[in-house]
């Protein structure tokens, strides 16, 4: 633990050097926020907690899609990323500072749509379903860091960048991030409980309103993460076999 946590420290630093990076993770939540939500559900509590909660799950993909996609893909052709996977410590406490640090951004990204929440909409939320809002946070971003990785360990970095900027989007929108539980386009409605964002956004509005979330959708949502956690664990065992066999 030691370790990672000292893994996790340089990651942020790294993070923080370069500003644009957070304020990249944090933008287009916020912007969807002031856009999408405000006008439409700022006088209506229930759409403005429903509409924040999904804003929130927009910020945790979006942060966890890009972080790891993008940078890992990047952190792969830098000297110093081969050089501690040769250290005698092992990947583990690496990977676990590289979570951490990935799981502080995904925070700091979506304080703009909770300020924005409760500065500019009548969105409400009691303390105790706010502390279980934080904790889903960190259960939903399993999926979605498992599929950075898998981009970031599988492909160079510029096909990386452009895999997940295809990727989010079409997520966001077929698991029905941008529209109301009940609001979706039929065809949404049909494909959304079978993506992982579905499953993720669900839990979110179950933590944060009295909605009660979709068997289907919360099945998928763990056949999602044993999916990408065996293509993630191929892809660091691919990368790893080429650069060091």
């Amino acid at each position: 633990m030691p370790l990672a946590l000292v893994h996790a420290k340089y990651q942020l630093l790294e993070i923080i050097r370069i500003p644009v990076a957070v304020f990249g993770a944090a933008f287009f939540p916020a912007a969807s926020m002031i856009f999408f939500v405000v006008p439409f559900t700022g006088d209506d509590a229930q759409a403005a907690t429903f509409a924040t909660a999904s804003m929130v799950t927009f910020s945790v993909l979006t942060a966890n899609i890009f972080q790891y996609g993008a940078g890992v893909a990047e952190d792969r052709v830098q000297p110093w990323s081969p050089y501690t996977r040769t250290l005698p410590a092992g990947a583990l406490p690496r990977f676990a500072g590289r979570i951490l640090a990935g799981l502080v951004l995904t925070y700091v990204s979506m304080l703009p749509v909770v300020v924005i929440a409760a500065v500019a909409t009548a969105a409400a939320i009691t303390p105790v379903d706010f502390l279980i809002a934080l904790g889903t946070v960190a259960v939903i971003s399993v999926p979605f860091t498992l599929l950075g990785l898998a981009i970031g360990y599988s492909m160079p970095s510029k096909a990386a960048i452009v895999v997940a900027q295809l990727i989010f989007f079409p997520l966001a929108f077929g698991g029905g991030l941008l529209s109301g539980p009940d609001d979706a386009p039929g065809f949404i409605r049909a494909i959304a409980p079978y993506l992982p964002t579905r499953g993720a956004v669900e839990l979110m509005w179950a933590a944060a309103t009295d909605w009660r979330p979709d068997p289907l959708a919360l099945a998928m949502l763990g056949v999602w993460v044993v999916l990408l956690a065996a293509v993630a664990t191929w892809a660091y065992r691919r990368d790893e076999g080429r650069r060091f066999s």
